[in-house]
Order: C-alpha cells, then structure tokens, then sequence
C-alpha cells in the first residue's frame, strides 16, 4: 500500500490542479496566450536561425574536433589564461542569446573541456554582446554601458575559475581518466577545420544579426547587407563541404539548384532558402561517409535533447512574465515596485527576476528602459543586465540536463550573488 501513496497523491494534485482551474479570469486567459504567444515568437525568430545552425555546429565539434584538442585548450589541465581566455574570446565572438550558446556548450563540455572554461565560455556568449554593449551605453547612458562591459568580461573568468574550485576534485578525478587517451588519428589540418567552423560560426552570426538602434553607421550596414552577406558565407561553406568532407558531391549539387532557385524567387523571404539548405545539407549528410552521417546523428541527438526543454522553458516564462511589452500572471508593475532604490532586495530580485526571464538578444536594453522610467535604480538594472541575457528558466533546465542539479544550482547561484553585489556597489558609486 506505501508503494501507492506516492501515484496517489501525484492524482490529487492534478486533480485538485484542474479542479479550481481559474479559466474564467482575464489575468490567466491572458497568461495563457502570452505563454503560447511566446513559444510562436521563440519558434519563428530563433528555432530555425539560431538554434538549428547551432545544434550543426555542436554536432561538428563532437565528430571533427578530437578530444585531445579541446583537453589541450580548455581541459582541466590546460593553462588557466589559455583555456579562459579562449573560453571567453569564443563566447563573446557569437554574441548569441542565452538557448542558443547552450549546444555550443554542451558540445565543448562532452568532448572534455574543463568545468571552469566550459561555464566561462557559457555565460560570455550572451553577455559579452558588442553591439548589446554599444546600445546599453547609447540608451541607458555610458556608466551602465561601461559598467555592463566591465562587469560581463570580469564574471565569465570569475565565474569559471569557481566553479572549477568549487568542483576541483571532480575535475581532478576527470583530468586522469583522460590523461592517457591516445592522440587521434588526424584527417584534416588544424588550419581546415579552423576555416570549417568559421564559416559556420559566420553563418549563425550574420544570419541572426539584429537591426540595430539606429538606421545610420556600420552596424546598419551590416544589417541591411546581412542576406547578401549570408548567402556569400553560404556559398564558401558549400564549397568547404565539397573539398574537405566525404560527402556526396552529386547530391550535393543537385540539392544546391533549388536552394539558389529559392534565393533568387523568394529575395523578400530569406527564410524560405534557409530552410532549404538545412533540409539539403541533412539529406547530403545522410548520404555521405561515416563521418558525416554521425554529424549529423550528433546534431539530430542535440536537437532531441534541447529543444523539448527549451519549449517547456519558453511556456512557463511566458506565462508566468509575458513577452516585452506584455504582461502574464505576474504584473509588471510588481517588478516595478520591488526594484526601487538601491538595497540588497532589490539588486537580489533584480538578478533572480533576470535570471527566471527570457531576453533575447537586445530586447534586455528596452526592457530596462520602461523598468528605470518606473523608478527602478541604476545598481538593480545593472544587476539585471548582468544575470538576465546569460540566464534564463528554458537555459537552466537545458544546462541541468547537461552537467546536473548540482552544478546547475551553483552555477546560477554564482551570477545572482554577484550581479546582486556588483549592483550594490554600482548603486553606491552612481547614486
């Protein structure tokens, strides 16, 4: 009979859970369009430029990139300035928002990086965003901007260098299992496959580049040239694939027809093209060598892994905090009203609130624009800046699902606490 206690009560709560379903109140109606709303959002802007091009990225580092590589660059045993600062350098290159730089990681971290590098790089590629920098300091004025830039380079090392303390005998105990794994045979140079994951890291870069603020200047330019620039990086990459790779030559050039076909009929659509070259470099792939069949066997076990995580994460943020410019069950002006002043509630809700949202990519800086015209100080808005683009609910349950609770917990207990503290001080300094 104990056995049953727990299926029981498991009933009970459901049960009880759509019993007072408050269906007939306006703030859970809206909750719930807000949550579905989202999750459209999050599909049609990020699913198939962000997150698919990356899950291939992370598919190729676990099949071309040998586990000695990265153990001699980013392994617990690897120079300390070595391994972060490639860690951070390669993050802030992406200047991707915080689901996207997730298989990235959990690429790297498989294949034997260090705990210390791997959350380095984690936490520098949504929150050592140039342009997100540049903006801040445009829009919430250059202390913010300055002490954001400071701040987000300064926590990926701190961050990363405690988390390898924090678990240094884990790291120690993983350090010499791996110590005598036999060098890998080596197919293709370095100076290859550097090229390789350029222009596939070019790929995800230009083709998610944002419309900056204003409609003048370099960064405009880049983004009313982003398609045109994509489509040239596109073409190199193809041409890589081909010289480099055991792929099917034949299959390839037949299925690069109508991706072209699809450019030049669709120039307002670059979508439409996009999802087709995804769908002819899987189905050149499956038809290929060993090699690249388990590409993407990796990419597709990526996929299966993160995004069902990502979607319930999406949903339950949605719900709970709306998209911007929206509210869901929590109303915003509740938000508002805790992040007065400049105490230690208020940086500490500030981090946690950031942490919990979902931000992406420069949407943060409006967002804190309304919050510091409804009274929120300066030292919890940096705070929320420094936790809210490198965290969020839908990129905690993909890192648990990656590395466990544990290291989990710690890990974003570090950013609150010490976006909490940094600002703390910020406010004292700015107030």
């Amino acid at each position: 009979m104990r056995n049953e206690i727990k299926p029981l009560t498991i009933i009970i709560i459901v049960f009880a859970a759509f019993f007072w379903l408050p269906v007939d109140s306006i703030r859970f109606q809206t909750a719930l369009y807000e949550a579905l709303a989202l999750a459209r959002w999050y599909a049609r802007e990020h699913v198939i430029l962000c997150l698919v091009p990356a899950f291939f990225i992370a598919g190729a580092i676990s099949c071309f990139i040998s586990q000695a590589s990265v153990l001699r660059y980013l392994g617990p045993k690897a120079k300390k300035a070595l391994a972060y600062g490639v860690a951070s350098v390669s993050g802030s290159i992406l200047a991707v928002c915080s689901c996207t730089v997730l298989p990235l990681f959990a690429g790297i971290y498989r294949r034997g990086a260090g705990l210390g590098p791997a959350t380095a790089f984690l936490y520098s590629g949504p929150a050592i965003n140039v342009l997100a920098i540049v903006l801040t300091a445009k829009v919430l004025g250059a202390q913010i901007g300055l002490a954001r830039a400071v701040g987000a380079i300064t926590f990926s090392i701190i961050i990363g260098l405690l988390m390898h303390l924090i678990f240094r005998r884990e790291e120690l105990a993983k350090a010499e299992a791996t110590a005598q794994m036999p060098e890998p045979e080596v197919t293709r140079p370095l100076w290859k496959n550097a090229g390789y994951f350029a222009s596939m890291v070019a790929l995800l870069v230009f083709a998610n580049w944002g419309k900056p603020a204003s409609d003048s200047g370099l960064w405009h330019a880049i983004y009313s040239a982003k398609w045109i620039i994509t489509s040239i990086i596109g073409v190199i990459f193809t041409i890589l694939l081909a010289s480099w790779f055991n792929v099917n030559r034949k299959w390839l050039f037949w299925g690069a027809l109508p991706v072209v076909a699809l450019a030049i009929g669709f120039r307002g659509e670059p979508m439409v093209a996009f999802v087709a070259a995804i769908a002819v470099l899987s189905l050149v792939l499956s038809r290929s060598g060993t090699d690249e069949q388990e590409w993407l066997s990796s990419t597709w076990g990526f996929a299966k892994q993160i995004l069902p995580l990502l979607l319930i994460g999406v949903l339950i943020a949605g719900a709970l905090l709306g998209r911007p410019g929206h509210e869901g069950l929590i109303p915003s002006r509740w938000i508002a009203s805790l992040v007065g002043g400049n105490s230690i509630w208020a940086n500490l809700f500030a981090s946690i609130a950031g942490a919990f949202m979902y931000f992406a990519t420069l949407t943060e800086v409006p967002i804190l624009q309304g919050l510091l015209g409804a009274g929120m100080g300066k030292g919890p808005a940096l705070a929320l800046l420094l936790a809210g683009p490198a965290l969020s609910l839908p990129n905690m349950l993909v890192i648990r699902s990656v590395m466990g609770t544990k290291k989990t917990v710690v890990f974003v207990g570090l950013i609150c606490i010490m976006a909490t503290i940094t600002g703390k001080i910020f406010g004292l300094l700015v107030g």
